[in-house]
């Protein structure tokens, strides 16, 4: 165990969430709950019965803030033991929830296009705060991608602004991105009306440098990229 690194550092690394959760019982969602996301959520998952598949999902309400909302399929991993099987314990009478322990830059046990959506609150973040950071975020990307089906949305809750997560984006698969924000402060269902309209696109150029221009320079907001597989996005790339 590496004791001199940084809790940052630590965030890609099986032993601390381990420590984390035998440690921390009460649930904890990174960046949004469920309800402040849930107009997004069924805007590009509009049919409860599609499989949702929630990556880093620790002891997050997330996964079960889905189901109350009518979802009938959400599966959720996570890298730690200790958070898999207190949330199957949990969740022992809900077979809607199912919990696995994975890794999420080694998916195998999903077969190639078996997910409608994967959702990642923070998960894509932790790695890379870590070592090997930008290997892994590949493998990572890519893995989602394979599991996901033609068509698929990978929906990213990040902290990372455009002009560093759309270029780790575009170079580890094909996706037709589009990006939307959430005022930080709505952590929960929104009390009044929000600075920033959740369902509503922001504009975003290659770069990323629209957005400034449409919503401020450091913006208090947390980035929510849509990125939505197109296999003939693929196809057109690898042609000679």
């Amino acid at each position: 165990m590496a004791s001199s690194e940084t809790p940052t550092q630590s965030y890609s690394e099986k032993w601390y969430w381990d420590d984390r959760y035998t440690n921390e019982s009460e649930p904890f969602d990174w960046y949004q709950k469920y309800p402040s996301l849930a107009p997004l959520i069924n805007l590009y998952v509009p049919h409860r019965n599609q499989r949702v598949l929630v990556v880093g999902c620790g002891n997050s309400a997330f996964s079960e803030g889905m189901v109350d909302d009518g979802y009938e399929d959400v599966v959720s991993i996570d890298i730690s033991s200790v958070v898999i099987d207190t949330m199957l314990k949990k969740y022992s009478d809900r077979p809607q929830l199912k919990y696995l322990k994975m890794d999420v830059r080694d998916m195998k046990a999903f077969e190639d296009a078996s997910f409608d959506a994967v959702i990642d609150k923070g998960t894509l973040d932790s790695i890379l705060c870590g070592s090997n950071s930008r290997q892994y975020s590949t493998q990572m990307l890519e893995e989602v991608w394979r599991v996901l089906k033609d068509k698929g949305v990978y929906i990213l809750i990040t902290y990372g602004a455009p002009n560093y997560r759309l270029r780790l984006l575009d170079e580890s698969c094909s996706w037709a991105t589009k990006l939307h924000v959430i005022d930080k402060s709505l952590t929960d269902q929104p009390s009044d009306t929000p600075k920033w309209e959740l369902t509503k696109p922001v504009p975003l150029d290659a770069e990323g440098s629209s957005v400034e221009s449409a919503i401020g320079k450091s913006p208090d907001v947390h980035y929510i990229y849509v990125c939505i597989k197109d296999e003939s996005l693929k196809m057109e790339a690898d042609a000679p």
